[in-house]
């Protein structure tokens, strides 16, 4: 009878590590999902900070001194546009550092750094300042990116086009409101307590990324690859390359028709009392949609495969412009607007899970800064180009132009993407 006791605890402590070592398995599948929740709050405190300067920027600028009507137009331009501009530089500058040092610190320094050189713009006395912050903003930014990188990355990938999409439900949701969060705050509380308050949010976002984002990552001693080493580190290069066109295209149509909205709207209003609140209400039917679509399509996109939605969302955007151009009511584009954001939807999600699935971990960091570079470059040239063809043609050719943009892409995406993706399904 003495001799069994040992067996006996042995065994217990046998079964003690084995229940320990299945409740740290099913905490590391699960702590993934934590992550993605406090990087949406993130990524929608983010997007609420870059989009709320928009309608209180002129107001702002006339507050500093700037009161001449071309003066401020100039400048409003180039303090807005500057932050894409150098967000675009330093994009893959930032995913290179997440690859070597990690993904949750460059959370933690685009959350607080963007949390103090916003919060300083309610400080500024001059243009000048606003626009070197607004610089500044550009350089330290990276916060979507790093969660994309980090959720990519931790995600099961039957589970990644979920992820993805709640995350960039995340960005819409803060493009949608940040507006009309800082255009009702402007007028109650005043502009300058508008950047306390987005400072304010993103110093909780990153609060909540230092004592809840959990991530095991092994710091890198290794000299980062170059570009030419990433090409051919990426198992299907001409994949990679098809996306960040892609994602250059689709900003570059989406921000198209933004500065002609309000325009178009009036036109087609009977009664202009109320233009404003009408264009806010048709560019808000594709955010809406958008935030409402992207997780069932990220979902989508795991049961059949990302290349397929993202081809099916070509060709539907590329055609739900089209009629946008012959409506006669404002109700007409907004529900057309409303489908176009659930088409768009299942962009972004699907080119993020496919350049997942095709880039190794140790380089995914550059990789989504580089498509982070080409969604940053096509942002601020739609918003050009959109301008230039309304002025030199006439809105309507905006909406066919961008649709032929589309149409052409999802042609280029079936042959360089869907068929060699389905080409070795088959093998």
């Amino acid at each position: 009878m003495v001799k069994c006791r040992y067996p006996i605890r042995n065994s217990k402590r046998m079964a003690m590590k084995k229940l320990e070592h299945k409740i740290e398995d099913e905490d590391i599948m699960e702590f993934w999902k934590r992550n993605l929740l406090v990087c949406w709050f993130g990524v929608f405190a983010t997007s609420t900070g870059l989009s709320q300067l928009a309608p209180i920027l002129p107001l702002y600028i006339d507050q500093l001194g700037i009161h001449e009507m071309a003066d401020i137009e100039q400048w409003s331009g180039i303090i807005y546009g500057v932050t894409f501009i150098v967000m675009a530089v330093f994009s893959p500058i930032w995913g290179r550092a997440s690859d070597k040092y990690g993904r949750k610190p460059m959370l933690l320094r685009a959350s607080l750094g963007m949390a103090i050189v916003i919060a300083g713009m309610g400080f500024v006395q001059n243009v000048y300042q606003l626009a070197g912050l607004r610089f500044l903003q550009g350089t330290i930014s990276g916060f979507y990116s790093a969660s994309i990188t980090l959720i990519a990355t931790q995600t099961p990938k039957e589970r990644s086009g979920w992820a993805l999409g709640t995350l960039s439900t995340g960005s819409v949701a803060g493009m949608l409101l940040g507006p009309l969060f800082g255009g009702y705050l402007a007028g109650v509380i005043g502009i300058r307590n508008v950047f306390f308050i987005i400072g304010s949010l993103l110093l909780i976002g990153f609060m909540a990324s230092l004592l809840f984002i959990r991530e095991e990552f092994v710091v890198s001693e290794k000299t980062a690859p170059s570009l030419k080493e990433v090409y051919h580190l990426i198992s299907r290069p001409q994949i990679m390359v098809a996306m960040f066109i892609t994602t250059f295209v689709l900003q570059l149509a989406l921000m198209s028709i933004q500065p002609i909205i309000t325009v178009y709207v009036t036109q087609l209003s009977k009664n202009t009392t109320h233009v404003a609140f009408v264009s806010g209400m048709v560019f808000a039917a594709s955010g809406l949609a958008s935030i409402l679509a992207a997780p069932r399509l990220g979902k989508l996109s795991d049961q059949i495969g990302p290349q397929k939605v993202m081809l099916g969302a070509l060709l539907a955007a590329g055609l739900l412009f089209i009629p946008q151009a012959f409506v006669q009511d404002y109700w007409q584009l907004m529900g057309l607007r409303f489908l176009l954001g659930i088409a768009t939807a299942g962009l972004l999600p699907s080119i993020n899970a496919l350049l997942a699935q095709i880039t190794p971990d140790e380089i995914t960091g550059r990789v989504f800064g580089y498509n982070q570079s080409a969604q940053f470059l096509g942002s601020f040239g739609g918003a050009v180009l959109g301008g230039e063809t309304a002025a030199a043609f006439g809105i309507q050719y905006v909406f066919f132009f961008t649709s032929t943009l589309l149409l052409i892409n999802a042609l280029w995406v079936y042959k360089k993407v869907y068929v060699i993706v389905l080409r070795k399904v088959n093998l």
